[in-house]
């Protein structure tokens, strides 16, 4: 029967099927027309193949399970030398398990090298610190034209181009208020600057990290601001979308201080207001601060999902969690921030800051943890540079699923927009 089961063979392989209870390995190259020579060979040692070796042919077939056979073979004719090997199953699994073992252990020693490698290296490499802070490289959504904001639902909107720095060009959107829809359709760059001068007070709005001026939710959030009748300007920093330059802290406040300067310089005495989200309220509360300073600040701030400083916030983001309680953790991860120049320090910015100031946060926000809001508005409410204006602190129940950017969704978001800059209005008046 054995004889038979490897005559039928017609493939050239190393594991055969199982025959007679036992699993065939065959050396790499024999082919089947040789099996009947190795049957031959196995009976005889001498018949049709020259011998190299011994075999050892169990008389009892009861034991055959239990036995490994191996002879050496060499056919002059075809030049094949290799080794027929017979194994039981059960000899196959537990090599089998074995194996898994030994890959499975090869696989955990590299997470665990990875592990402790990558402290060592974000500390020898502080760029890397950088690029995780700023994730100006992540475009999303990525296939979008930036220069045609229609595309997204924005047909009342115009892009811009403008240049805070030689060998620096920021992209620029400006939104007209929904009112204006009609009017706006067709209209070239000078009509839209000439707008910002019309009775509707403006939104310098300042974006997070990753992504660009054309993400999905703060596309959705332009089109409230721009229904509640104002206009609303944003733009890409340095780094950022088809912006062009290398993204800093320094460089983000100085492009947010430009289009300021260019908004100013159009808006007459209508009323500006500045919006930063994320990250961005990092760079408003450095512009703020400067505003402020050279005595002339905006009418109001709006600061949504914010954090402290820059240093709370990487050791309370998500992407730290694993790495949190590790030695030196504040030497590996946050002093190569810091040293980068990065700080965002909005506590300390809010303590120089002399203009109505809004807080938004969600008690869901799962990147800038609830309590940094809190913590921002604590510090900022006794603060004497607010004596004399309105700071004011908004939570959202974690119910509402707002979570970090979603805020927009709140009804209850015009109502209290129109409530506040009312008021700040009204101070900015007296």
């Amino acid at each position: 029967m054995l004889r038979d089961e490897l005559l039928r063979s017609q493939a050239c392989c190393r594991a055969l099927p199982q025959v007679g209870g036992l699993l065939w390995d065959l050396p790499v190259g024999l082919a089947p027309p040789t099996l009947s020579k190795l049957w031959s060979g196995w009976q005889g040692l001498c018949t049709c193949c020259k011998c190299r070796g011994e075999a050892r042919t169990p008389r009892n077939t009861s034991h055959e399970a239990s036995l490994l056979r191996s002879f050496w073979l060499s056919d002059e004719s075809l030049g094949i030398v290799g080794t027929l090997k017979l194994s039981t199953p059960g000899t196959l699994n537990i090599e089998g398990r074995k194996g898994l073992w030994f890959r499975l252990r090869k696989i955990l020693l590299f997470v665990l090298g990875l592990y402790f490698a990558i402290p060592f290296l974000i500390k020898l490499c502080p760029g890397i610190q950088a690029k995780l802070i700023f994730l100006n490289f992540v475009r999303v959504p990525y296939f979008i034209d930036l220069k045609k904001p229609q595309d997204q639902g924005l047909n009342h909107t115009c892009n811009y181009y403008l240049q805070p720095e030689e060998d620096v060009t920021i992209g620029v959107w400006h939104t007209v208020p929904t009112v204006w829809w009609k009017n706006a359709q067709g209209k070239d760059q000078m009509w839209y600057e000439d707008a910002l001068a019309s009775s509707h007070p403006i939104i310098l709005y300042l974006h997070g990290n990753a992504g660009t001026r054309g993400g999905d939710h703060r596309v959705e959030l332009y089109k409230v601001l721009s229904s509640l009748g104002y206009h609303v300007v944003t733009f890409d920093y340095r780094g950022w979308g088809d912006s062009v330059g290398t993204p800093s802290e320094r460089g983000m406040t100085y492009d947010a201080l430009h289009v300021f300067d260019w908004i100013k310089a159009r808006s007459g005495d209508n009323p500006v207001y500045i919006w930063g989200h994320s990250l961005g309220t990092g760079v408003a509360t450095n512009l703020v601060r400067r505003l402020c300073e050279r005595e002339t600040p905006p009418d109001a701030l709006i600061l949504e999902s914010p954090f402290t400083n820059i240093r709370e916030e990487a050791k309370s983001h998500p992407f730290s969690a694993i790495y949190r309680y590790f030695p030196g953790f504040d030497w590996f991860f946050l002093d190569p921030i810091t040293s980068s120049g990065i700080k965002f320090a909005n506590d300390e910015n809010v303590k120089h800051i002399s203009c109505s100031l809004l807080i938004l946060h969600a008690e869901d926000d799962p990147v800038v943890p609830f309590q940094l809001g809190r913590k921002l508005y604590n510090i900022a409410a006794p603060s004497r540079s607010f004596r004399d204006f309105k700071v004011q602190f908004i939570p959202f129940h974690s119910d509402l699923g707002y979570r970090h950017k979603y805020i927009y969704k709140s009804p209850e978001l015009p109502r209290i927009l129109r409530e506040f800059l009312g008021r700040a209005e009204r101070e900015r008046q007296h």
